[in-house]
C-alpha cells in the first residue's frame, strides 16, 4: 500500500467504531499519524488504536465528549494542528416533526452541524497556509439534496447543512491545496446495527444488501486521495430509494 498520507497528521472524530474506525485504520496503512477521538469507552479506543498498529500505522487516542461544541475547540489542543479531519461522529433521532421537542432540535443540530463547522473554522486557516489540507464530513442517508423527512427531520436538516460547509471551504481554500467534502453512506450495518435498524437496512437496501463500514471506508479513503474531488456532496448508496 502506497504511504500517501506519510508525514501528515489525521484527526478522526467518532473514529472508536463503524465507519470512523474503518476509515482511521485506512489512514494509518496510508502513512498519517492518526489521532482517535472517542467518547466513553475505554476499550474501543484501545481496540481501534491496537487495530491501527496492528496494520502497521502509527496512532494515538483519547475519550472526549465531542456532543458538547462550546469546548469543540479544547479537541485541538490536544494534537499538532491536522492535516486531514475527519468527522465521522453525529447523534440521531428518530420522531416526527410535531414530536421534536427544542432540547432535540438543538442538540441535534448543534452536534451533527455546530460542531463540525467549529472544528473546521479552527482548522482552515492553518491547512491555508501549509497549502495542504482534507476534510470530509459525514452526511446522513439521502442528505445530498434538499428532501423531505417524515420522522428524521432535524436530523437530516442538519446533515444536510453539510453541503453549504463543504461548498464554502472549497470555494474558499481550494486554491490552496485544501479539498473539504461531505459522504452520504446509504443504509450501513456496523457493529452498533441490531434488531429493528437491522431489519430496516435489509428490507430498504437496494437487493436486500445493506452496506458495510469496509465499504463506505474504502470510497472515503479515496476522495481523500484526490483533491481534484472539492466541494461535492456524494451518495455512497447503491441508488437507495426510501
Amino acid at each position: 500500500m502506497e504511504r500517501i498520507f506519510a508525514g501528515k497528521q489525521a484527526l478522526v472524530i467518532g473514529g472508536t467504531g463503524g465507519i470512523g474506525k474503518a476509515l482511521a485504520i485506512r489512514l494509518g496503512v496510508r502513512g498519517a499519524r492518526v489521532f482517535v477521538q472517542g467518547g466513553s469507552s475505554r476499550e474501543r479506543l484501545e481496540g481501534t488504536l491496537g487495530a491501527i498498529r496492528d496494520a502497521g500505522g502509527e496512532a494515538e487516542g483519547f475519550l472526549y465528549d465531542a456532543g458538547l461544541p462550546e469546548s469543540a475547540a479544547e479537541i485541538l489542543t490536544r494534537l499538532p494542528p491536522p492535516d486531514i479531519l475527519i468527522c465521522a461522529w453525529g447523534p440521531y433521532k428518530r420522531a416526527p416533526v410535531e414530536r421534536l421537542t427544542a432540547q432535540d432540535w438543538i442538540f441535534l443540530t448543534v452536534n451533527n452541524l455546530t460542531l463540525p463547522g467549529i472544528l473546521i473554522s479552527s482548522v482552515l486557516g492553518d491547512m491555508i497556509d501549509k497549502k495542504w489540507g482534507r476534510i470530509l464530513l459525514f452526511g446522513g442517508t439521502n442528505t445530498d439534496v434538499i428532501r423531505g423527512f417524515a420522522t428524521t427531520a432535524a436530523y437530516s436538516a442538519a446533515k444536510t447543512a453539510l453541503g453549504v460547509v463543504a461548498k464554502s471551504v472549497a470555494l474558499t481554500a481550494g486554491a490552496y491545496g485544501v479539498s473539504c467534502n461531505v459522504v452520504c453512506p446509504g443504509l450501513t450495518d456496523t457493529e452498533y446495527t441490531a434488531g429493528v435498524a437491522e431489519n430496516y437496512n435489509r428490507e430498504r437496501s437496494p437487493g436486500g444488501i445493506p452496506l458495510n463500514s469496509d465499504e463506505i471506508a474504502d470510497m472515503a479513503v479515496r476522495i481523500l486521495e484526490h483533491p481534484q474531488v472539492n466541494g461535492a456532496i456524494i451518495p455512497i448508496d447503491r441508488g437507495l430509494k426510501l
